[in-house]
């Protein structure tokens, strides 16, 4: 998920009992539920560079007690940095183990949403995504927001009446937001299930159905944007579990599976279509010829191919449109199936 939801549920885990503890518990989970994103860096490297290691082993069950003492090293140096003893004295055996609680928040934040994880990387490479809510859930973040806020407001209000100042404010508002958060994933996680039961018993396609999945909306547990795959196109559906509406037409919502050309093949070869169709679930690699220019990018020379590669899992974004569809890839095939340039999002990887 996005970075904020990372660091609110960091901060309600240190608020909901943890902070009682040990002195900077709170900020410990903090930057611990945010900590795992480090791998942003290798994004300097290139944009397939990024790809191929974002949610890397910081985002692993044996990468999160490192991403813990990391965490629990800044604390210390924080800690010196103040030279002013907190409240409580800090125990920072119990400021690791929090601090990978937290850690471990992080992955299972990022299972939720439809990107994916690899938890057990480098053992097993495999993506597990949950798909229940989207990469911003307006509805976790207010949850996450209130109850952080409210108590603070509380505070207030009792040092203008002269109400004893509370060391420890917040905590039942805190884990009413968990809570909140838990109970919401369960009602999505129904709808989903709801959604796929939908399109697999009825007789959406023209073709029998191979596989098909569940995208979330970003505001409406009820919505869901599915996508049905059969042996020659992919098909695209909007669901509303309440009623059971299914909205999609056989010859407007189709996508063709393409023909795999040359340059198609050479794509899939290059570094960039190793990386994208080892993450991608839902795949289509398009050759649109030799005279068109990828988005961002110089006009490709004569004779060159240009090669999209996107995941059906994004098309549907608000800011996706095809040619610029969220996370899709680009690549430049020359005329003996060399790779001439790759792109991502208007960036070149070199």
């Amino acid at each position: 998920m996005e970075p904020v939801t990372h660091f609110l549920t960091g901060a309600c885990l240190g608020r909901s009992g943890f902070n009682r503890k040990t002195a900077y518990a709170t900020l410990a989970m903090t930057l611990a539920a945010e900590a795992p994103d480090m791998d942003v860096v290798w994004g300097f490297r290139g944009p397939v560079a990024g790809l191929e290691h974002h949610r890397g082993w910081t985002h692993t069950l044996i990468g999160a007690p490192a991403v813990a003492l990391a965490t629990l090293g800044l604390v210390w140096l924080i800690h010196r940095w103040r030279r002013k003893e907190p409240i409580i004295p800090p125990r920072w055996g119990l400021i690791f183990v929090f601090a990978w609680i937290a850690a471990l928040s992080h992955i299972l934040l990022d299972y939720t949403v439809n990107y994916g994880v690899r938890p057990f990387f480098p053992f097993n490479p495999k993506w597990y995504a949950w798909s229940i809510v989207f990469i911003v859930d307006p509805w976790m973040l207010l949850a996450l927001f209130l109850a952080l806020v409210v108590p603070a407001i509380l505070g207030l209000a009792d040092r203008e009446i002269g109400a004893r100042k509370k060391v420890f404010r917040g905590r039942a508002w805190a884990i009413a937001a968990l809570v909140f958060i838990m109970l919401y994933w369960g009602l999505r996680n129904a709808e989903r299930g709801h959604a796929l039961a939908l399109v697999r018993t009825g007789t959406y396609t023209r073709e029998p159905l191979i596989r098909a999945a569940a995208e979330p909306n970003i505001l409406d547990p009820f919505r869901w944007h599915m996508i049905l795959e059969t042996e020659d196109y992919f098909q695209t559906a909007e669901v509303n579990t309440i009623g059971d509406l299914v909205e999609t037409d056989e010859y407007a919502n189709v996508i063709y599976k393409t023909p795999v050309t040359a340059a198609v093949v050479a794509a899939k070869k290059s570094y960039l279509g190793r990386v994208y169709l080892d993450w991608a679930r839902w795949p289509v690699t398009e050759d649109h010829g030799t005279e068109v220019p990828i988005p961002g990018a110089d006009a490709p020379q004569p004779g060159w191919h240009t090669v999209q590669l996107q995941d059906l899992r994004f098309g549907y974004w608000p800011m996706g449109d095809g040619r610029s569809a969220p996370l899709s890839g680009w690549v430049y095939v020359g005329k003996s199936g060399e790779i001439e340039g790759t792109y991502m999002q208007g960036r070149e990887q070199r």
